[in-house]
């Protein structure tokens, strides 16, 4: 299920931001990008419309995934996700 992200709390969105931009295997390279650039960079692609997040029901998750994905997995994207 698509979650809207301006549909989350600002703190909602920033924790789920920051869990998914430290999550083991996020890797950006040889360059050292802060904390909080990985998040600006985040924030950008979603409003951009770049990524989306997805809800998985089954396990409870939220994911951050590029919008072609939605169309790998059969899921129609709104147009305010």
């Amino acid at each position: 299920m698509l979650i809207p992200h301006k549909q989350l709390s600002a703190e909602a969105l920033n924790n789920l931001i920051e869990e998914f931009v430290s999550r083991d295997g996020t890797d950006y390279g040889w360059e050292e990008i802060s904390l909080r650039q990985k998040t600006e960079q985040v924030r950008r692609l979603l409003q951009e419309g770049e990524i989306a997040i997805l809800f998985d029901e089954e396990s409870g998750s939220c994911n951050i995934v590029p919008r072609r994905e939605l169309a790998r997995r059969g899921i129609k994207p709104s147009g305010d996700s």
